[in-house]
């Protein structure tokens, strides 16, 4: 077996602590290095989550020999930037969602990949769950009708002001924060872009959407309702009203004994007993990781969002948020 592909870790957000501690003990990745612009905050993160090596600096992480990939888990504002000077250090990247702030940002940095000819990809831990690629096929397959109404949401408490969430400077926002969950699910499920949309949201006191509720209409007559929040009990849930049966899913980042996740198809007409359909447990920041790693190494394919579907769904948020700064009004997509 080849040796682990050997990640920087680029910042020592919370994110990047989840990340490192998922892919303990892999035997295709490790987190050999970690850089953050205060030493003693590397110093520390490296100690806590057994990482071997930290450095001075973001630089000196692009520019380590020794590293042959980033994890970019910086704010939003910052994606574009350091996954462009990674992929032009000879770094791939595994950059954390949403891939850039809007689609220009993610059409330069793919265009740089392509450049670089380097593997850029984009992390939602939940594309790599067994799970949602049994629920992709069940929806793709045939066997419960072509989707005709599919709705999507996902929310949670955000208490503490001084969260990055909240902070427009560094793409804050219910929408890009957890709303990019719900669009790319339904993006995926719906297998096109949609034609227009529209979205109604509520505002910070720092600006940025707290509350947000989107309508897609797409081509071939699917509608679809993405739902986003801060500030709410957690909710994490899709229903995919298909003309032959109903799913209904968490499409959760991990699957646990406490937590294991819910896949539910109900088949046919009025009385139909549901089917629960289970699978095993997995850590969604390790998969995406081991996906990642094979294929930098040529080994397999990437399991999750691909280039072209990861601009579409910037392009898809780039206009909820127009629309939604503009009360509502509809916009099209080309």
């Amino acid at each position: 077996m080849a040796a682990p592909l050997r990640l920087g870790i680029l910042s020592t957000a919370n994110i990047a602590r989840h990340f490192v501690n998922a892919i303990q003990g892999s035997e295709e990745v490790a987190a050999v290095a970690v850089a953050s612009r205060d030493a003693d905050k590397a110093r520390a993160f490296a100690e806590k989550n057994g990482v071997s090596r930290t450095v001075d600096g973001y630089e000196a992480l692009l520019a380590d020999p020794e590293v042959e990939a980033i994890y970019n888990p910086l704010p939003n504002t910052m994606h574009a930037e350091w996954t462009i000077r990674a992929l032009e250090a000879g770094k791939h990247v595994l950059c954390e969602k949403p891939i850039g702030i809007s689609a220009e940002e993610a059409r330069t940095m793919f265009a740089a990949a392509e450049r670089t000819g380097l593997t850029l990809v984009e992390a939602y831990p939940y594309r790599s769950q067994p799970q949602t690629q049994a629920l992709t096929e069940l929806v793709r397959g045939g066997s419960l009708g072509p989707p005709r109404i599919i709705q999507a949401a996902f929310g949670f408490p955000v208490a503490n002001p001084a969260n990055i969430r909240l902070d427009p400077e560094l793409g804050g926002g219910a929408l890009l924060d957890a709303g990019c969950y719900a669009v790319s699910l339904i993006r995926l499920l719906a297998g096109e872009r949609p034609a227009r949309v529209s979205a109604h949201a509520t505002w910070t006191d720092r600006g940025v959407d707290g509350l947000l509720v989107a309508d897609l209409v797409f081509p071939s007559g699917l509608l679809a309702q993405a739902a986003c929040a801060f500030g709410t009990a957690i909710f994490r849930r899709a229903t995919i009203a298909c003309e032959e049966g109903v799913i209904r899913t968490d499409f959760l980042n991990h699957l646990t004994d406490a937590d294991p996740g819910v896949l539910e198809v109900m088949r046919g007409g009025w009385e139909v007993v549901p089917e629960q359909l289970d699978f095993a447990r997995a850590n969604g920041f390790r998969l995406e990781a081991e996906s990642f790693a094979r294929a930098v190494r040529g080994t397999g394919t990437w399991d999750g969002i691909g280039p072209a579907e990861s601009i579409e769904v910037m392009e898809m948020l780039d206009a909820v948020i127009a629309s939604a700064r503009d009360d509502g009004r509809p916009v099209a997509l080309g």
